[in-house]
């Protein structure tokens, strides 16, 4: 099991490793396996990029973002300009249809709403926008249309996690009612709750998941 030392020093290592970060503006602190970063970055892609980092490392339980994004002015854009290039992008990126979602800027934060047919489909519309210049916060509301959920949706889904990972899947339990999937237990590692969290998001008629998943300390 790593020391809160040792994960301070492995997190700081890793956030100087990624080249998508600017380390120097990043403060770490570490409390029993929970990480703190703090700062200001340039861009809301690259508070997600430190964020992700962090996660990847072994040992990391969770991840306190305490970090601003102060844009420089190169990067600094209108809401009407990153309103457009919203739209352009979902319409291109994320194979939606014209009217799906509805995009609201102020302030370069930008809010999604709207209906989807499928839960990939709103994780796409969010993935496309954040990287979008002037972009400081996205806020992710799109709702998934409402069909009906299968009776076996639950074996489906945890057969779909036994083929990601058998041992892992042994580890979590899957609760469905009324559309909302509720994952609890515990996994090795942030990737292991992501792909989690993805299977439970593939099944038919899942609206919404919650994820209760805890890494476990290494």
């Amino acid at each position: 099991m790593k020391s809160d030392i040792e994960l301070k020093h492995d997190v700081e290592r890793e956030l100087e490793w990624d080249p998508s970060v600017d380390a120097a503006g990043i403060g770490v602190e570490v409390h029993e396996g929970i990480v703190t970063l703090a700062g200001h970055l340039r861009g809301y892609n690259e508070k997600l990029n430190a964020r992700n980092a962090a996660q990847r490392v072994e040992g990391v339980k969770a991840v306190v973002m305490e970090l601003d994004v102060r844009l420089p002015n190169q990067n600094q854009r209108t809401d009407e300009q990153i309103a457009t290039a919203a739209r352009s992008v979902l319409l291109w990126n994320a194979g939606l249809g014209e009217n799906s979602v509805h995009i609201t800027v102020e302030k370069g934060s930008v809010k999604l709403t709207g209906e989807v047919e499928w839960a990939y489909q709103a994780q796409a519309a969010e993935n496309a926008v954040e990287p979008l210049r002037g972009v400081r916060l996205v806020v992710n509301q799109l709702q998934v249309k409402h069909r009906p959920t299968p009776a076996d949706v639950t074996g489906k889904i945890e057969a779909a996690l036994t083929r990601h990972a058998e041992k892992e899947a042994r580890n979590i339990r899957v609760r469905v009612k009324d559309g909302a999937v509720t994952l609890s237990g515990t996994v090795p590692s942030f990737e292991d709750k992501r792909i989690a969290c993805n299977a439970a998001w593939a099944a038919a008629g899942v609206r919404r998941v919650v994820n209760q998943l805890s890494i476990a300390r290494s």
